[in-house]
């Protein structure tokens, strides 16, 4: 996945420095705590919110299950470099959940330090006044598109395609395509990643379902009407799709993210299952995801050190190992940094990803929200 490029030389020069996190310069002001620092070099450079992460010595996460996008090999190495404890919360919750856990928790011990939501809910996070404001030593190198403007609210950090997972084992013949999900053979087998009103990654199913039937970024409708016409067929299955149910054959065919879908290939061969794995030419739609500090969060340092362990080139290439696309990735290509094996893993796909606008995804939302219970009979 390729996109826009901003970057300027003191940031180049400062990932070219970073081997873990940012940049390591200190503040040449009077450091602030971190809950009111906008970036490391406001809480006195790397050295001092590093110390003040170590000392609060844990960070609360949520929804973060350690097969999506590798957050098992990052949280165990976030852990490892700092020996910051990561709990995680309902790890297999939606970004809706997030965000409700966000509003709900207020400033209690227990609030989450951090999310990782899809950047639909980034925004809606923003309107609400729960996100801190945040820059990583990074952000500069970050496409404009895929950022917060000004203020760093939220950061986009890894991303991919949505894709068509089938256990061949199970199915038979696997579908490519979205047209080809609504033949008979497929009845009962078809599931979504959960409620697109509520978890991002079933909301982008509906969007790519509505690119390939004449839909487009300002008409999400088409994929309302693909998903009533699959429930009308009897191919639709509402089991969410979980590894657990991809394990058990509960949901034969699971349209999610390709890191997704690649990593349970990875993890359930050789054990029963024939997790096959294709990008749907007709409907190709790409995303990323938005991580974000709490406005509350009850360690305000170790979430910032999080936001830095995440962007930096350990972090963006941990990413890649779980087959998602950091969004530095041609920054850290040009820079020398890029785990290239690592890269060449990833599916190829056709053209450059376009994303859509803030307008587009706030009218997709509402109309998702409005219709998607009547599309599947709910």
């Amino acid at each position: 996945m390729t996109v826009p490029r901003v970057r300027t030389a003191a940031t180049a020069a400062c990932l070219t420095l970073a081997l873990l996190v940012g940049c390591t310069e200190t503040s040449k002001t009077a450091p602030v705590e971190p809950s009111a620092a906008t970036s490391a070099q406001e809480a006195g450079g790397m050295s001092r919110l590093i110390a003040a992460a170590k000392k609060e010595g844990a960070l609360n996460a949520i929804a973060l299950p350690r097969d999506w996008a590798n957050y098992g090999g990052l949280i165990d190495g976030f852990e490892k470099t700092y020996g910051i404890k990561v709990t995680v919360d309902d790890p297999q919750g939606s970004s809706q959940d997030e965000i409700d856990a966000l509003r709900s928790s207020g400033k209690r011990a227990n609030a989450p330090d951090v999310v990782d939501v899809g950047d639909t809910f980034a925004r809606s996070a923003v309107r609400q006044n729960l996100l801190a404001p945040y820059r990583v030593a990074a952000y500069d190198s970050v496409p404009d598109n895929q950022k917060d403007g000004e203020e760093g609210r939220w950061t986009n950090n890894y991303g991919g395609y949505i894709s068509i997972g089938c256990d061949a084992a199970r199915v038979g013949p696997c579908p490519r395509t979205f047209a080809d999900l609504l033949e008979p053979r497929y009845k009962g087998m078809v599931s979504l990643d959960g409620d697109p009103t509520r978890s991002n990654t079933a909301f982008a199913g509906v969007y790519a379902a509505a690119l390939a039937n004449g839909g487009s970024f300002d008409d999400i409708t088409p994929g309302l009407e693909f998903f009533a016409e699959l429930h009308d067929r009897g191919n639709f299955n509402p089991v969410e799709s979980t590894s657990a149910a991809v394990e058990t054959g509960r949901t034969p065919i699971s349209i999610d993210w390709d890191y997704v879908n690649l990593d349970y290939a990875d993890r359930f061969r050789g054990k029963g299952v024939d997790w096959q794995v294709a990008i749907p030419f007709d409907g190709s739609f790409a995303q990323y995801y938005a991580l974000a500090v709490n406005r509350n969060a009850p360690h305000p340092a170790a979430a910032r050190l999080w936001q830095e362990y995440l962007f930096g080139t350990t972090g963006q290439n941990l990413r890649l190992k779980g087959y998602a696309r950091p969004v530095l990735m041609e920054t850290m290509r040009e820079d020398g940094t890029l785990d290239e094996a690592a890269a060449a893993r990833l599916p190829t796909v056709e053209g450059e990803p376009r994303f859509p606008t803030d307008v587009q995804l706030q009218k997709a939302r509402l109309t998702v929200d409005r219709g998607w219970a009547k599309a599947v009979g709910g």
